[in-house]
């Protein structure tokens, strides 16, 4: 092969023939490497194939791909966009608050919510502004609040004092 540029074998020629095999190498490796990003950051196959095509020109086509590549991969464009919509979504649960029970938005001030009906807040005692059940002293007039048990354990009790009542009359 060699010998068309009047290099006859020896050492000069193997070390040629290393340097080309070494060429065709990269060659295809580029062009495989390009085929492979373009397929982590382009959506469209056309383009992935024209990407790949361009690569085709020896060395040139792979430096201009990656001059002309999207900047960033899909999986990372995706999550950037989910994250988004989970901030979104944080951000507007803190403006507009809803319902934990059955999301339906409320104002930051109900003691229940108009939907369910299920409670809330409890009032102060004092003032009657809403509190958070986990406080434990009113920041608007600073009492002291008094924990309550849950509704439902309220109701229970409720239920089984007059049931003993009801035993105890008959």
């Amino acid at each position: 092969m060699l010998a068309i540029f009047g290099i006859d074998g020896g050492s000069i020629g193997l070390v040629l023939n290393l340097l080309i095999l070494f060429l065709v190498v990269t060659y295809v490796a580029l062009i495989y490497w390009t085929y492979q990003d373009a397929k982590r950051r382009i959506e469209d196959p056309v383009l992935i194939a024209c990407s790949t095509a361009a690569s085709f020109f020896p060395f040139v086509g792979t430096v201009v791909y990656t001059i002309l590549r999207p900047p960033e991969f899909l999986e990372d464009r995706e999550e950037r966009q989910l994250e988004l919509r989970a901030a979104e979504l944080r951000l507007r649960q803190l403006i507009e608050q809803s319902c934990p029970h059955c999301e339906y938005p409320i104002d930051g001030e109900y003691l229940r919510c108009p939907n369910c009906e299920r409670r809330l807040r409890n009032p102060c005692r004092k003032c009657s502004r809403a509190l958070d059940p986990k406080w434990g002293v009113c920041p608007y007039c600073e009492a002291e609040v008094q924990r309550r048990r849950a509704e439902r354990g309220d109701r229970g009790d409720r239920d089984r004092s007059r049931a003993a009542r009801a035993a105890r009359a008959e």
